[in-house]
């Protein structure tokens, strides 16, 4: 899978000699830590397949659910603001943007994200990335929500809306291209592996600086 993980909260200030430093750090990622829970349940590294697979569909829904709290925001061709209007690409942005997901800017390079899912519903996902154009041309996209359902900016009700897949007479679902899959097992392995391996070093640093220095003595 395309590496797309952003590990929240970025650490600013490096670890030093200094234990203020070190203990700031231990702060911030125990912080982060924190706020896991909100993505992904009470999961403990998630090493057994059980609990890797339980974070992955938990991360699903939360994309869901942010995706259902877009609709009604107005469309606006080149938006990026969801307080003035967003377009479909900027859409999808915004939705994966508060977990950790970067996505290129226009609907033809997010086509190319992830990888490629058959158009079969026993196969989708929710959170799975909707693809549509004509030719080889990506001109719209959407995020797939479950039970044949999107949601998406859509140029004709000028604003974000869900639709079904199942809607044939819509000129929309005729030029249905494909499904990218951006959450799965591998996402959700590098994100938490990048995090507890950062928890690591900030116990380690601060069980190291507890130790009483006596080389100068």
């Amino acid at each position: 899978m395309l590496a797309l993980v952003a590990i929240a909260s970025p650490l600013s200030a490096q670890v030093g000699a200094s234990s203020d430093a070190g203990e700031r750090r231990v702060r911030a990622a125990e912080t982060t830590a924190a706020g896991l829970p909100r993505l992904a349940g009470e999961v403990a590294r998630p090493r057994a397949f059980a609990g890797l697979a339980a974070s992955v569909s938990a991360l699903r829904d939360s994309l869901v659910s942010r995706a259902k709290e877009t609709v009604g925001i107005k469309y606006l061709l080149g938006g990026n603001n969801p307080l003035v209007g967003l377009d479909c690409s900027a859409l999808i942005r915004h939705i994966v943007s508060s977990f950790d997901i970067s996505l290129p800017r226009t609907a033809q390079e997010q086509a190319s994200m992830g990888r490629a899912i058959p158009k079969d519903r026993s196969q989708m996902r929710p959170g799975d990335l909707l693809t549509f154009g004509s030719g080889s041309r990506i001109s719209h996209v959407g995020m797939y929500i479950g039970e044949g359902r999107f949601i998406h900016a859509s140029t004709s009700k000028r604003r974000v809306i869900e639709s079904s897949l199942d809607e044939r007479s819509s000129s929309l679902v005729r030029q249905w291209k494909g499904v990218r899959r951006l959450v799965d097992g591998d996402f959700a392995a590098a994100r938490y592996d990048s995090l507890f391996a950062l928890l690591d070093s900030a116990m380690i640093f601060r069980r190291d600086s507890s130790v009483p220095d006596t080389s100068r003595r």
